[in-house]
């Protein structure tokens, strides 16, 4: 019997994520519980790694499985909330048509071949990659998917493409961070280093990562480019090209006017805003969607839309994200499932003790590997440092790793899962704004992130070796 892969249809997302839940909830009967004692550092809840005891799991039931979904709504309240801002907040700067003219621009004045159009991608890569890097850019890539999606589909790539530029881009950055505070930062002040330091073998790191991943897509829009059908997404993407206005069209309010420029240049100011003050004013959630809300109100404004107008254009946007809201929000109750069943402590310790014995080359690997695997029940780079670098630290002393390595360990083990697993919220919304479904972008993802992983086992060993130490 032939048996053709692509005929075989994966069920939808929210059953996936779904049927991990359930997983869980039934690991939750088999699986020992166990707890840490945790102190406040410094505003950061803290492990203490000799207080592990054994306690009594709680075997989550059925009452259990069913309320989790509304429990993670709750716990995910900020993320969605600002997923439907942002979302609602372009849909408006949409209807001015600035977007879809300058798209328009871009696609007219593009050449197959030119140096400028071979170095859209490396160069944004690079720039996203920079901000992951240096102030760990996550959650503020989401919006940024909504202008790469249609320009990369009006240049002949799709969606994968599209949403690949931003986040693999700023994921690359943030696995292979060289500053970035809330991940490296946190991690060497909890295992006492000094801030900053190590960091020539880190922008080493980064430099390699990055280029593969702008690599890695390069190569693949330019054969999507070439061969469109062999696009995983090449049907579903048929959703932006039926909302991209064609390049061919005479209409007057496609053509780039006055009007337009002021918007983008307003839209322009706004992102330079974003950048700035996250990275020195603190921003976050609050702030940034209050900054989109902001220049939906002006933009709107601005292009003589009537408040109706912008209401409509505002609660179409967000109502097209209420899948992607339930998908976080179930996402989220993975994470309270196995917390409420008292197993995420007493896997952390199970993992720690994998690496205890090793040889001190394998064990800053299996370091990795353990963090990655961490990772995907504590997807948060701070929260995930707080919690595991105060029992990682100390084993490094144990096993000949350097602290130093344990960071650089971590730090790879937090960032490239991030890319692809479903209990990220930032994951899940990049792909519900991009319109792409998980077991599309895993089919698509698995393969650079095999690379990835192969390529930190191999940047682990130096350090090893040479004792990488403190400076």
């Amino acid at each position: 019997m032939n048996l053709n892969l692509k005929q075989i249809k994966l069920p939808d997302t929210l059953v996936l994520i779904f049927s991990i839940l359930i997983i869980v909830a039934v690991l939750t009967w088999f699986y020992p519980g166990g707890k840490y004692d945790r102190q406040i550092v410094d505003g950061r809840e803290i492990v203490q790694p000799d207080s592990y005891k054994e306690i009594k799991s709680v075997p989550q039931g059925l009452g259990a499985l069913l309320t989790a979904p509304i429990k993670g709504f709750i716990a995910a309240t900020q993320i969605i909330a600002f997923i439907l801002i942002v979302g609602g907040a372009f849909m408006v700067i949409q209807k001015t048509g600035a977007f879809d003219a300058l798209i328009i621009k871009i696609a007219q004045n593009r050449c197959d071949g030119s140096v400028l159009d071979t170095l859209i991608i490396p160069i944004a890569m690079l720039i996203f990659s920079l901000f992951g890097s240096v102030f760990g850019m996550s959650e503020e890539v989401i919006p940024f998917i909504l202008i790469f999606v249609p320009l990369a589909i009006s240049l002949g790539y799709d969606s994968i493409v599209g949403a690949a530029v931003p986040f693999v881009g700023a994921g690359a950055g943030f696995a292979g961070a060289f500053l970035n505070p809330f991940t490296v930062g946190i991690a060497q002040g909890i295992a006492e280093l000094p801030p900053s330091s190590g960091i020539v073998y880190r922008i080493i790191s980064w430099l390699i990562i990055t280029v593969v991943a702008i690599v890695f897509v390069m190569m693949y829009a330019r054969r999507i480019r070439k061969y469109p059908k062999l696009s995983r997404m090449y049907k579903i993407d048929q959703h932006w090209r039926d909302h991209i206005p064609k390049t061919t069209t005479n209409s007057h309010t496609d053509k780039m006017n006055r009007s337009h420029l002021v918007i983008l240049i307003i839209f322009a100011l706004g992102m330079i805003s974003l950048i700035l003050g996250v990275k020195f004013l603190g921003w976050y959630i609050n702030e940034i969607a209050a900054l989109f809300l902001g220049l939906a109100l002006i933009i709107g404004i601005i292009s003589h839309l009537s408040m109706s107008d912008i209401a409509l254009g505002f609660t179409d946007g967000a109502r097209d994200l209420v899948k992607i809201a339930f998908i976080i929000a179930l996402a989220r109750s993975i994470l309270i499932i196995a917390s409420d069943g008292q197993i995420i402590d007493s896997i952390l310790h199970d993992l720690s003790e994998i690496v205890s014995g090793a040889h001190p080359v394998f064990a800053a690997q299996l370091m990795f590997l353990v963090q990655s695997i961490i990772n995907v029940f504590i997807p948060s780079g701070s929260g995930q440092a707080a919690l595991t670098m105060p029992i990682m630290a100390p084993l490094s002393d144990l096993l000949g790793v350097t602290r130093q390595t344990a960071v650089l360990a971590f730090q790879f083990g937090d960032g490239f899962t991030n890319l692809i697993i479903p209990t990220s919220g930032v994951t899940m919304g990049v792909l519900g704004m991009a319109k792409i479904p998980y077991e599309k972008w895993f089919g698509w993802m698995w393969p650079l992130l095999l690379i990835f992983f192969v390529i930190s086992f191999i940047l682990l060993i130096p350090p090893v070796l040479m004792r990488w130490g403190p400076f």
